[in-house]
């Protein structure tokens, strides 16, 4: 009985952090552009300025 009740304290800990880490990212915006990275591949690449002879 004794390890489930350290397997629950575990598991309620390892959540917390997770939940810190997740708000941690919201509110240092790591989540803001989400619209870019899938319509990036959809456009060129800028041409080198770099000219072969």
């Amino acid at each position: 009985m004794s390890v489930i009740i350290i397997l629950l304290a575990v598991s309620i800990t390892v959540a917390g952090v997770f939940l810190f880490a997740f708000l941690w990212g919201v509110k240092s915006g790591q989540f803001e552009d989400d619209i870019s990275p899938a319509s990036r591949i959809l456009f060129d690449d800028k041409p080198s300025s770099t000219k072969t002879k």
